[in-house]
This record gives C-alpha cells, structure tokens and sequence, in this order.
C-alpha cells in the first residue's frame, strides 16, 4: 500500500556545464539524476537548452552543434532506463527546417514527449528569434478547433509527441512545462495547462541575473503557483554559462499554492540541486472548491501518459512507482507548528490587519444598532484581554469615550487573586467603565434552587457559573443600551468548549474567528508594540497566565486549579489539527503524519494521535453550539460560522 499521502518528491537541478561540449553536459546531467535517484525523488528538472547551454548563439545554427546534442540526449535518456524518475532535459530540435527550443520528457529509457518554448524573448540581451521559431507555430488554427499541425515527430525511429498542447498524467498526478518566458508573458502557458489538469509545473528556464531580478521572479513563481493552485518548479542556467555580457546565478525555486517551499543558493560553484514534495491532495482540495477549474476549459489539449517504472514489492508482485515515505526517509518539506500565526517578517503587518478586521467589524455593528454601550466580561484570561483592546480600539476609532466601553468582572468559586487583580489593573489602564458583580452568592443561591449540592464540583456546578455571568452582561447591556461583546474564540468553537447559552453566546463575537494559538500572539504583540510601561506588564502577565475557565475553587495557595489544557490537550495541537481539517479536509492519518513531524521532539506519536482522537469526537460531537453562533468577524482565512465557512449537520459521525 502507497502512503505518499498525495505528495510528490521533486527536484531542481543545475549541473555544472560547458558551453557547446554537449558530451561534458550530459555526464553531469546524469550524475545528478542519480543523486536524486538516491533520494528518491520522482521527477528532476533541468535548466532550458541544458544539453547544450544557451548562450552558444550562432552555434545553434551548425550542424555539429545539433547531432552533437541530440546524441548527448540520447545517452541521457538511455540512462533513465531502469531508474524510477522522470526526467526533464532542455535541447534545441529542428523540425521541418525550423529550430525549437524544446524541454524533453523521459523516464524508463523513453522520451515521451516534446514542449518546444513558445514565447521567444528578443529584446535587451535576448535575442532567441534569430535561432528558434515559437513552438505556437506547430499549430494549424483555424475556426471550428485548435490541433497541432505536427503532432509527433520520428525521434530515434519512434513516434513521440511534440507540441505546446502536452499534459503528462502519472497514476497519481500530472504535471506540465512552460519555458522560462512563457511565464514572463501575458498569458503564461501554465494557465492553461493547469485548468487542463497539470498539477505541478515545471519551468526550465536560463534566466539570467541582474539586480532585483532574483526578487521579482521569487513573487511571480509564488503569485501564479497562488493563481492557478499548481506546484511550480524552477531552475535556471548557472555555473558553466558563458559571462560575455551576462551572468547566470543558477536559481531554483520550488513553490506550492503561493508559498515557497524551498528556495536554492545561487551563484554555486558546484552542481546543485534542490528537493521538496509537492502535495498534490491540497492542490486537488482547492481546485474542487474553485469552480473556475471546471467553467474554464476550452481549447484542444492531448494528456500523455506517462507510465513510471514499476518496481519490486515485499510480496513480490509489482507496484507502479511513487513516493512510499516509510522507505523513503522524512519530508523534505517542514511544517509549522503554528499555521496561523504569521511568519516573523510579517507580523507587524499581519498583526495589524487582525486588529483591524476584529475592530471594523465591532464598530460598523455598534454604530449601526445605535448601541449606547458595549458591555464585556473581563476575566484577566487571554481571550477577555484580547477582546476588551478591540472593543477599546473600535470606541477610538469611532472617537467615543472609552468609557462607554464597560467591563464587567464576576469573581466566582474559582476566581484567582492574579486574574483577578490584572482584570480590575487593565481596565484601570484603559479607561473604561468598572462593575464588579461577584456571583459567588447568585450561583450558591442558584444551585439551591435546583437542589444541587454546593460541594458536588460537576458539570452543573461549573456552568451555572458561567450561565449566570452571561445573564449579568445581558441584563447589564439592556440597562445601559450596550451590547454585550462575546470573547470566546475559534479554537474553544471547535473544540465545543464553551457553555451552552453561557459564554457561547453574545450579541457580537470579536474573537470567534481567532484560534487560541493566535489569540496569545496577539496580546503578546500588542503588550510589545502598542501599549506603554504599565499596560505591558499586565498583558505579559496574561499571556504566562495558564488557560483557565476558574470554574472549579483554587488550591490551597489560592493558585489556579483548573487547567483546559490538561482536560481537551494542547491548544497548539488542536489549532493544527483544526488548521488541516478545516482548510484541506485532510485525513485523520494525513493530519497525523504532518503533526509527527511538526512536533517532532515535542509530543510522542502517541500523545499526537490521543490529542487528535480527542479532537474529532469533540469537533463533530459539539456542532450544535456552532449552529447558532452569533456574529463575528472572519480573520485568519477559515471560519466555523453556519453562515460562511464551515455549513456541517449537527448529527454527523465520525469514526476515530
């Protein structure tokens, strides 16, 4: 059985090279597919015209030049033979007179199909139409169809393929090429062939390097990688490439949906090559649910099938080849433990945009209801904290008083003197209006009235507290024309670990799209870079403060008692688990493979796996409270509101 998980081991190589020895070429071109073989990677790609290199100019046009490089393919694709990869190689090729710059696709001792480039660059140092004709002339046009005017051609006395029409399809996904300039054009070819099923595009490429251009061409791998939810890889000509005007940094690049994967060190004096996997179940999720995947198809495109090497099995019968990762050793590629938190040269910025989507949507419901008020629970925990500085920032921006933001504490039976005393200091320091309401009595009383034993420290005991402080903020806001402002967020939603018509419910949830993990990020920046002296301490206090709901009494020291971490499992691994499943519906086992390796040195496989088991009974069991949220903003890309993201039965099973 193949566990690849939907990922596909990829490589971008640059080989040392001499300009023109085509022999030379094609020895290191080897020696790095058997590198890569080693490392089990699927399909190696090498830069455009690497047989020959491309700065051999009018060399192109000798006959000795082109038998040379098509004898030197011929050694390197009969050394593919037997060996369990894809290989990608660039060579000129003349047909029918004309000259084409052309990528070569071969596996198994076969070539199985030709791209020749289409877009021929010849401005500035380019001048590639002197030597090659655009492989767009290959098609014969006319008004009912678009097909190849040429569509194989004898190489090596068989029949192969040729044209700019090519999707290559494995048993387990397919992939397409376009030619360095292709993708600099208006209408990069990768367009297409991925709305044509291509899931992963190759570009061999010889761009060569200037100031800045590293940079630029970094984002435009990333955006169209965004663009059409492909994977992209890239190499370019470097070591070996003659310097007469230009210079060639041998960069490489491997991106997936908008995000670089790995990224080469240029200007190498040896052959490099860089590796990562592809996940082609992600790009397949996000493609389904991008209905112009379907809408958009048009034009007439051929799907080769490509068929990989078979190898040998333990129970002796044959396998198609693919990526089994528990032979294979670990992923090249790494996760983050934390996915919704922002990378560290992001997140001012990132920051910033989170407060400003929680406030905005605060302020446009204040100001639309006419609301006098807004009324909110504060605890001294991370998520009232986080809560009362929008509600803050929303009267600021609305040029309100701060005062007419009102905090509410309610000590209760597990109420500690730390969470409570940063409570009543953060709304010293922020200005708004105090109330303290104690319900230690109101909930005694209450109990009694029920018939339930004070001492019996239970379910019912637990939520009559936080039903009575939800009762308080409601009454309170009808008292004062406020709303009340719920704090609860995304990760205790999918957790169902909220009360019931308690602290589930609000008349408008800032933080309900906000994932705990995200939630202390947040008070740690804003204690870091918003607030002074005074204020900066009290955030940084409750970020170290452990998650609590105070619920249960204190231990003998008057020190929290109650730990949620310790009941429902770490918050960083439920905001992972919730990230994957959410995001990509990715499987119990897939989730689980890519914890492993986040947390790696952190959590046992098995601690992982009890978290996760935790996770769906709870996820699935909990709906319920998620069917009638209140509102809330959408912040981090998904959402669990039953009007927007996340639209899920409450009765749904789950096996785990």
């Amino acid at each position: 059985m193949n566990t690849n998980f939907g990922y596909v081991r990829v490589a971008a190589a640059v080989p040392q090279m001499r300009v023109a020895d085509c022999t030379y070429n094609a020895s290191e071109i080897k020696k790095q597919i058997s590198e890569a073989v080693q490392e089990g990677v699927q399909v190696i790609c090498f830069p455009e015209l690497s047989i020959t290199g491309y700065t051999c100019a009018d060399l192109f046009f000798t006959q000795q030049l082109q038998q040379n490089a098509l004898t030197a393919l011929e050694q390197v694709c009969a050394y593919t033979r037997d060996l369990p990869i894809i290989v990608l190689v660039g060579a000129p090729l003349k047909v029918d007179n004309n000259l084409y710059n052309c990528a070569f696709v071969m596996t198994d001792g076969e070539v199985m199909g030709i791209v020749p480039k289409i877009n021929l660059p010849n401005t500035g140092e380019f001048y590639e139409k002197r030597w090659f004709s655009s492989g767009r002339d290959v098609l014969e046009r006319n008004t009912n169809s678009i097909r190849p005017r040429i569509p194989t051609i004898e190489l090596w006395g068989k029949d192969v393929p040729f044209g700019i029409d090519l999707v290559f399809t494995t048993n387990d996904y397919s992939f397409g090429i376009e030619i360095c300039e292709d993708l600099w054009s208006p209408l990069p070819a990768s367009t297409q062939l991925a709305i044509q099923g291509a899931e992963i595009i190759f570009n061999p490429s010889s761009s060569n390097c200037v100031t800045g251009k590293h940079q630029f061409r970094q984002r435009m791998i990333t955006q169209q990688s965004a663009r059409v939810h492909c994977g992209y890889v890239y190499t370019s000509s470097g070591i070996g490439e003659s310097t007469t005007d230009i210079v060639f940094s041998g960069s490489t690049y491997i991106a997936e949906n908008g995000e670089m994967l790995e990224m080469g060190d240029r200007f190498q004096m040896e052959s490099s090559m860089i590796i990562s996997e592809i996940d082609v179940e992600r790009l397949r999720i996000d493609r389904q649910r991008n209905t112009n995947f379907t809408h958009d198809k048009h034009g007439h495109y051929r799907h080769i099938q490509v068929a990989p090497l078979e190898r040998s099995v333990e129970d002796g019968g044959k396998t198609a080849y693919g990526l089994e990762l528990k032979g294979e050793g670990p992923l090249h590629r790494h996760f983050t433990k934390t996915p919704f938190l922002p990378k560290r040269k992001e997140s001012d910025a990132y920051c910033e945009d989170v407060f400003s989507l929680q406030t905005h949507g605060l302020l446009r419901r204040w100001h639309h209801t006419h609301a006098e008020s807004l009324v909110i629970g504060i605890s001294g925990g991370l998520d009232s904290t986080l809560a009362l500085l929008v509600c803050v920032m929303a009267a600021d921006r609305l040029g309100y008083n701060r005062s007419q933001v009102i905090g509410v504490t309610m000590p209760g039976f597990g109420t500690s003197d730390r969470t409570y005393n940063n409570a009543i200091a953060l709304m010293e320091q922020l200005g708004v209006s105090i109330h303290e309401i104690p319900i230690r009595d109101m909930a005694t009383q209450h109990l009694q009235d029920i018939g339930h034993n004070i001492d019996q420290h239970d379910i019912t005991y637990e939520n009559a507290q936080a039903r009575i402080r939800t009762l308080v903020l409601m009454d309170l806001a009808n008292k004062y024309n406020g709303l009340v402002v719920g704090t609860g967020d995304m990760s205790e939603l999918a957790l169902g670990w909220a009360t019931y018509c308690g602290d589930q419910m609000s008349m408008y949830g800032v933080n309900a799209g906000i994932p705990k993990t995200l939630v202390r990020y947040l008070v740690q920046y804003a204690a870091e870079n918003i607030f002074g002296d005074d204020t900066r301490k009290i955030l940084l206090d409750v970020v170290d403060t452990p998650v609590s709901p105070e619920l249960l009494p204190t231990d003998e020291n008057g020190n929290i008692a109650q730990i949620t971490e310790d009941k429902v499992g770490p918050y960083e691994l439920h905001d992972f688990f919730m990230y994957y499943f959410l995001r990509y519906g990715f499987t119990r086992e897939k989730i689980a493979f890519m914890a492993g390796i986040a947390f790696d040195g952190v959590y046992e496989p098995a601690v992982i796996d009890h978290w996760l088991g935790v996770f769906f009974r709870r996820f699935f069991t909990q709906q319920f409270k998620r069917s009638c949220l209140p509102d809330g903003p959408k912040v981090v890309g998904v959402s669990l509101s039953p009007r927007g993201d996340w639209r899920m039965p409450s009765d749904a099973g789950v096996t785990v």
